[in-house]
């Protein structure tokens, strides 16, 4: 059986994440994925832009689809790199900070982490938080 993130390693995850997204001061959509690219859990704060979403269940899915972090996808993904329009395939894909695959104890990767709703950098650090937590 391939390893998955638990519903319980995704709560522990969201749960970092929006606790530095309180210490920032930020609003934040976030959404776990797992080894599937499947929605496994979401939690949208109080307030958060609605079209943050999408967003960030699209970090989070372009983070386990191609087992890097979304703004690694963007680099790959700017005018003359060699993944430019990426982000039309699979339905959609996020090319900027705030996607980050997530990893079990052994290194194997078991989902993903999006966040949305700031800055990049906001994004990204709570994101960073989350996956930290796993």
């Amino acid at each position: 059986m391939a390893a998955d993130i638990t519903l319980d390693q995704a709560m522990v995850a969201i749960a970092a994440a929006r606790k530095k997204a309180v210490e920032q001061g930020t609003l934040m959509d976030i959404a776990i994925v797992d080894a599937g690219a499947n929605l496994k859990a979401f939690v949208r704060m109080d307030d958060a832009f609605i079209g943050s979403i999408d967003i960030c269940i699209k970090k989070a899915k372009t983070a386990r689809l191609f087992n890097m972090t979304s703004g690694t996808m963007g680099e790959l993904a700017k005018p003359g790199a060699p993944l430019y329009h990426i982000e039309f395939s699979n339905g959609g894909l996020i090319t900027f900070p705030g996607g980050i695959p997530l990893k079990n104890k052994d290194g194997v990767i078991i989902g993903a982490i999006g966040v949305s709703g700031s800055s990049v950098e906001d994004d990204e650090a709570c994101a960073a938080a989350g996956a930290a937590a796993i």
